[in-house]
């Protein structure tokens, strides 16, 4: 509450006194009543005017945060961003350069974190947060939502970090051994995209192999591991872990089928607002990749420590992988037209969608050419 709200508060109240006063001389108590009434409403006006107020988003039209306590007198906006366990964008939010940078800036970050890529863009269309980090199909699905977001940048490719795995002593040799066997997939996940596309090229038909889906890595890892699936599609870190853990036969990566790209999102409304902060984003993600790329040790240090996930495993989908931000261009909008195109004709989303439309080519943050670190 401020000065200037507290004196007009106190007058406020003594006002309130003396008509009260005046009231109880005049006689008259429906007419106190009823003045009085209009008092105490007014009185919560001016109390719900001083507690209003708190954070606000760097997208929500001016409203202001209080910033870190070493920050006193100033005001900052928050920028809400979403990530995932095992992204890169763990290694930005460890490291701090973002912050660093924002803060100058009046900006401060508050990380999210989510299960999952659809919950993730569940909350940026819903504006629960305005930036955020997921994979592939997860932009699809909310696009065939209609839901509101863009697409702003992707990782560079991570074709080794997704796999079909099967126990060295099934008997199980290639993908085209799966036939009549159970596969666990996370519905819709890149693992689930590469398993059509290994399935399909091996001769077989999606109905010859049995898909088991899951609801999480976690729950994807349980049925392989007790044997009540033949197979399993799995991503990194989680991807890793079973090959570290589990020592399986792995039929099959990424390469030759998927990309793997992981891709920037953004809340449409912060994307129009606030374009010069996504460059900046994208720009302290480079940052923070180019060093992940030449300090990988470091890397699985910092990400085994804050993960919960074993050493061994984090260090082999670190090393499988290349850091670094890209803007997009022609080829990586077909390569996801085309994963769209899949997901509709074996019908997991309803109808087919024009990925372009959410993947522009030129946005205020793409104008300045290649992401670069400064």
């Amino acid at each position: 509450m401020t000065k200037n709200q507290l004196y007009a508060l106190d007058n406020f109240i003594m006002e309130i006194e003396v008509k009260s006063s005046e009231y109880h001389a005049n006689g008259h108590p429906r007419l106190r009543g009823i003045q009085f009434l209009i008092s105490w409403f007014c009185l919560m006006a001016i109390l719900a005017g001083c507690a209003s107020g708190g954070a606000g988003t760097a997208g929500s039209n001016g409203s202001e945060a209080n910033g870190p306590a070493g920050d006193k007198g100033k005001s900052h906006q928050v920028i809400r961003i979403g990530y995932q366990k095992g992204n890169t964008l763990n290694v930005i939010k460890v490291n701090g350069n973002l912050e660093k940078r924002l803060k100058a800036d009046g900006y401060d970050v508050e990380w999210k974190v989510f299960a999952g890529g659809n919950f993730l863009l569940e909350a940026l269309s819903s504006g629960s947060i305005d930036f955020g980090h997921a994979a592939d199909g997860s932009g699809v699905f909310a696009q065939a939502g209609n839901k509101p977001f863009v697409y702003v940048g992707n990782d560079l490719p991570n074709p080794e970090g997704i796999g079909i795995v099967v126990h060295p002593d099934s008997g199980i040799k290639s993908i085209a051994d799966l036939k009549g066997k159970k596969l666990a997939v996370a519905k819709g996940g890149n693992h689930h995209y590469l398993a059509v596309l290994a399935i399909e090229r091996a001769g077989l038909k999606l109905e010859d192999v049995q898909f088991v889906y899951v609801k999480d890595a976690s729950e994807g890892r349980a049925v392989f591991e007790t044997k009540q699936v033949d197979a399993l599609g799995s991503w990194d870190p989680f991807f890793a872990a079973v090959q570290t853990d589990l020592k399986p036969l792995t039929l099959t990566d990424g390469q030759g089928y998927s990309p793997n790209r992981t891709f920037y999102y953004a809340n449409e409304h912060f994307a129009k607002e606030k374009p010069e902060l996504i460059r900046t984003i994208l720009e302290e993600i480079q940052v923070s990749d180019e060093w992940a790329n030449s300090h990988k040790d470091e890397v699985i240090k910092l990400l085994s420590e804050t993960q919960g996930i074993d050493k061994e495993a984090i260090e082999l989908a670190v090393k499988r992988r290349t850091y670094g931000v890209e803007l997009f261009n022609s080829a990586i909008i077909d390569a996801q037209q085309q994963l769209a195109d899949t997901y509709y004709r074996i019908g997991l989303i309803p109808s087919p969608i024009k990925v372009a439309e959410r993947m522009l080519l030129d946005t205020p943050w793409a104008v300045k050419g290649p992401v670069t670190s400064k």
